[in-house]
């Protein structure tokens, strides 16, 4: 019988993990099988129980990255920081908790970045749970020059839970857009740009910089407005299926041992959305 692996949440019906994992565990010869489960918070705390004994690990989504922590025997420390699972390794019915989502992105900026990440000054546009696991993940890996950005700037505050207020910046939507210049990479992670909103965007880029990486986690538009328009200004652009996609590659290496083939999954998922190289 085929080891057992599944991502949970709720709504989970139109996740791609199971195609990108099952596509790994074929090519890699492993006796594995991925699935979708909807699970609400009613229902964690029976399928925690069931799971202890019938998988090898599980991704975890909306809503429960959160929740799912107070029934884990282990967390990480970066997913403590972030305050947030998303990958469970299964130890002979000990639950291990993980945090792939923010080294992931990171390690997806790989198809756009030209330096290393410790170089680059970096806006964060939005404080809910992708950009906390973002911006716990580069401070990290030591980057320093980081501002973050929201509608709300008590909000963007609340982010940094009062400890790292000397690291981080924190402006207004309209200081970015007034500074927007000084800054190499810009990480857009809020859900402005998806339906229903997908003709706006979270900030005017009229005074982006030439040399600028724009980069927004939604990849579904594939191309959102907010990256139409930082490509109409020649600038290098990235959305969300790299990260999507490495941040289950970790998944995957952590249940197997294995780092996947990270670039056939991005043609696979690519056609799979329709999308265009982006």
């Amino acid at each position: 019988m085929k080891d057992q692996y599944y991502v949970i949440g709720q709504p989970i019906g139109h996740s791609m993990s199971p195609t990108m994992h099952n596509e790994w565990f074929l090519s890699n010869h492993i006796s594995g099988h991925y699935s979708a489960k909807e699970v609400g918070i009613t229902e964690l705390k029976s399928v925690m129980t069931e799971f202890r004994s019938t998988v090898k690990g599980f991704n975890v989504t909306a809503p429960l990255k959160v929740e799912v922590m107070q029934y884990l025997d282990e967390i990480d420390p970066l997913a403590k920081a972030i305050g947030a699972v998303n990958t469970v390794i299964n130890k002979d019915g000990k639950l291990f908790g993980k945090n792939t989502d923010g080294i992931g992105y990171i390690r997806g900026l790989s198809y756009v970045l030209e330096k290393p990440i410790e170089e680059e000054t970096i806006l964060i546009i939005g404080a809910g749970g992708a950009a906390r696991a973002i911006l716990y993940s580069l401070l990290h890996l030591g980057v320093k020059h980081i501002t973050v950005t929201n509608r709300t700037v008590e909000k963007a505050k609340e982010l940094l839970d009062g400890k790292l207020m000397n690291e981080v910046n924190i402006i207004s939507i309209q200081e970015a857009e007034e500074q927007l210049g000084r800054f190499s990479l810009i990480i857009q992670t809020t859900s402005v740009g998806m339906k229903p909103n997908e003709n706006s965007t979270p900030l005017a880029l009229t005074n982006l910089s030439p040399n600028a990486i724009v980069s927004d986690l939604i990849y579904s538009p594939f191309k959102t407005v907010f990256l139409k328009e930082a490509e109409e200004r020649n600038v290098a652009i990235q959305n969300g299926l790299p990260m999507f996609i490495y941040q289950g590659a970790l998944a995957f290496q952590e249940w197997t041992g294995i780092f996947p083939n990270t670039i056939d999954a991005y043609s696979l998922l690519e056609r799979k959305l329709g999308g265009t190289k982006c």
